[in-house]
């Protein structure tokens, strides 16, 4: 009957710390969810404040050439602009992933 319950406990015990585990896991899920959601609203904004220095731009060209000039200039800004948002919301995904991996991960090594 001792061995039962000493086998019970260490269950429990057990059950106790993946539970704990899983718990840290949605914590930091959370967090990176939070963090990703900020960088989408920096890059939101950091788009509409280009959007406005474009059309200052425009505003000042003397014709339609440079208004063309302007446009094709700023494409290639943006798609630089959308390479570097692309790469810094592939890094941040992968570190969130990771943070909430990490207490999973670390309770199986136990």
């Amino acid at each position: 009957m001792a061995h039962t319950r000493e086998a019970c406990d260490r269950s429990m015990d057990a059950f106790d710390a993946s539970v704990a585990a899983f718990e840290t896991s949605f914590v930091a899920a959370g967090k990176g969810a939070t963090m990703f959601n900020r960088k989408i609203i920096d890059i939101a904004r950091r788009d509409v404040d280009s959007s406005f220095d474009l059309a200052t731009s425009l505003a000042g060209a003397k014709g339609l050439y440079d208004m063309v000039k302007l446009q094709a200039a700023n494409w290639r800004k943006q798609v630089d602009a959308l390479t570097a948002q692309a790469e810094e919301v592939r890094a941040l995904s992968v570190e969130a992933t990771a943070a909430a991996a990490a207490p999973i991960k670390a309770r199986g090594r136990n």
